[in-house]
């Protein structure tokens, strides 16, 4: 069948519209093709196309040097304390919350005895005898 060119459609306010006529003129294109390299950026990259100026461009290019690299999205080094305190608070809080539902759990069962019996008094001491299923730490 081939490659077949499909038609999008933008919408922008008057604003956008005329500083993007302004970037069409000054590079001497098509306002379609303004939009066509930057669908073809998208798509080149993974949806990950960051738009600068290119004066802010080069400023970056100058202040960089040769060696380091300016691509998108920005990497960062991190170490493996960083990765593994995270770890450890993730399991901490995967235990809290565990423990957030017992306690839920436990709330909603006396929550229900106390429903039936309005002028009841139930003491804890007495609670703690019936079901070791619950345990307050």
């Amino acid at each position: 069948m081939g490659n077949k060119n499909k038609t999008i459609s933008f919408r922008v306010n008057e604003d956008a519209f005329e500083a993007l006529q302004d970037i069409a003129e000054e590079r001497d294109i098509s306002l379609s093709a303004v939009f066509r390299d930057y669908v073809d950026q998208l798509v080149d990259h993974d949806g990950q196309v960051q738009v600068v100026p290119e004066r802010e461009l080069e400023a970056r290019t100058a202040s960089a040097g040769d060696d380091e690299d300016l691509s998108f999205p920005p990497t960062v080094q991190v170490p493996k304390s960083f990765i593994r305190e995270h770890e450890r608070l993730e399991l901490e809080a995967d235990h809290l919350r565990e423990q957030l539902d017992e306690y839920k759990a436990y709330v909603n069962d006396l929550q229900d005895r106390l429903e039936g019996e309005e002028d009841e008094v139930l003491l804890l001491d007495d609670l703690d005898g019936e079901d070791d299923s619950y345990q307050l730490r």
